[in-house]
């Protein structure tokens, strides 16, 4: 029965993540039709998150009706004359409207604000990912390139021997001059229980001896893993592999590498509170397809775990510009990431594997919650730059496929027609609908 109540509790707290980041999404997307909409002289009738039943609704000064519906899978504004949620056709009182009313409506207004009211919703998801992350370079800092040790994080007791404020100057030998350095060195650095490294502390060079730096630590471990399948949480130290001991990130890597996709046996410490608990898992990595710098993907063994460093970096606020910038580059690598990815798998370079549906991405929404506030801020920008760049495929239904519709009409002098429209349409909803069987059995079936 316990078990039973753990499994209805995480479920719940999966949809719940998942419908409140879902549901800010759409708020932003659907408003930014709404706003630029009205700018443009368009009246909206209705801004609905949510479909079906309505629970809760309020008539504004513009005339718009403001409302909740009992269904939060999206939402819709529509538009005056609009013939249904999806701006297609009208509802039949356009004809009968005088000039100036069917300016206001979508199927009235001059082609650019029809046009800017689509383009608005994409966007506003696109400014939506730039203000979450520069927030969060605003309010909780970014790392900085100094390496100095900020808070340690959890390991087992004889793991700990740097202390917050060193300023390391140099690991094994290898000169550190930025936190980068850290990392860069996880292939070079010999395998023992310690290394030999400089710090400066309270203005003293001293010599100690530590971990190594980027330890056998989940920092993160991601859902539908193998690692996650097994057990394995975000905080476990990996102590042994098929009883060889492991001194940092480097070893458990090369041991995942020789296992290939056999079952290697693991040691792993948790922190449960007093000298934590010690756990025995069997686990069996999985093939997947891993983007490289230059574009590419290579085919290696993985667990679904993240390394990080043996303690958290020093980290400094932005300020308003640098954090927008920061925000920015942010969301240029997303979509650069997200196109690439798309490609290789319309090519058959990589594994269909790598596309989430609904429940991945409420289980990745459950996942990023359960790591603070941050994380699922982080997830929230994630996810609403990937929900912009799908409005932007050329597919009927999707803001797009309207767009499409208006290049046409500026190429053309004139909209398809009606029955052109309905058949697209059509096409449209039918490809959508066979994307999502086939990210739900990717759901199921990938593993």
């Amino acid at each position: 029965m316990a078990d039973i109540a753990t499994q209805f509790g995480g479920f719940a707290w999966m949809i719940l993540a998942f419908v409140i980041a879902l549901s800010i999404i759409v708020a932003i997307h659907e408003y930014g039709h709404y706003i630029v909409g009205r700018w443009c002289g368009i009246k909206a009738d209705v801004f609905s998150i949510g479909f079906g039943p309505i629970l809760a609704s309020k008539v504004d000064r513009h005339g718009t009706r403001w409302q909740v519906a009992a269904l939060p899978l999206g939402g819709y504004v529509k538009f005056r004359g609009d013939g249904n949620a999806a701006s297609v056709g009208d509802d039949g009182t356009v004809a009968e409207m005088t000039a100036s009313e069917r300016a206001e409506t979508m199927t009235g207004a001059s082609l650019w604000r029809r046009a800017a009211t689509v383009a608005a919703g994409p966007i506003f998801n696109f400014i939506l990912a730039i203000v979450l992350y520069a927030g969060l370079a605003m309010i909780l800092g970014r790392g900085t390139d100094t390496p100095t040790v900020g808070d340690p994080v959890p390991l087992p007791a004889d793991m700990q021997t740097l202390q917050p404020g060193d300023e390391i100057v140099s690991v094994a030998g290898f000169d550190v001059t930025d936190i980068a350095d850290l990392g860069a060195l996880i292939d070079q650095l010999p395998s023992a229980p310690t290394l030999p490294y400089e710090v400066e502390r309270d203005g003293n060079l001293i010599e100690v001896d530590a971990i190594a730096p980027v330890p056998a630590r989940a920092s993160t471990v991601q859902p539908r893993s193998a690692a996650w399948d097994i057990g394995m949480r975000p905080g476990d130290v990996i102590l042994t592999a098929d009883g060889e001991d492991l001194h940092s990130f480097a070893d458990l890597q090369a041991a995942v590498a020789a296992v290939g996709d056999g079952t290697v046996a693991l040691t792993v410490w948790r922190d449960s509170g007093g000298d934590g608990e010690v756990l025995e898992f069997a686990l069996q990595p999985r093939m997947r397809d891993i983007p490289l710098p230059d574009g590419g993907f290579e085919t290696r063994p993985l667990i679904g775990i993240t390394s990080s460093l043996a303690f958290e970096g020093a980290t400094e606020r932005s300020g308003p510009i640098e954090a927008v910038t920061f925000g920015a580059t942010q969301l240029w690598t997303i979509l650069g990431r997200s196109i690439s990815t798309l490609g290789y798998i319309a090519t058959g370079q990589i594994s269909t594997c790598n596309m989430s549906g609904p429940i991945g991405i409420a289980q990745t929404s459950a996942v990023a919650a359960s790591h603070g506030l941050a994380s699922f801020v982080g997830f929230i920008a994630l996810l609403s730059a990937g929900v912009g760049l799908l409005n932007l495929f050329p597919i009927p239904v999707l803001d797009g496929g309207h767009l499409v519709f208006h290049a046409y009409e500026a190429v053309r002098g004139k909209p398809p027609s009606d029955g052109a429209v309905k058949v697209l349409m059509i096409f449209g909803l039918s490809i959508m609908g066979a994307l999502m069987i086939f990210v739900l059995f990717n759901d199921v079936t990938c593993t």
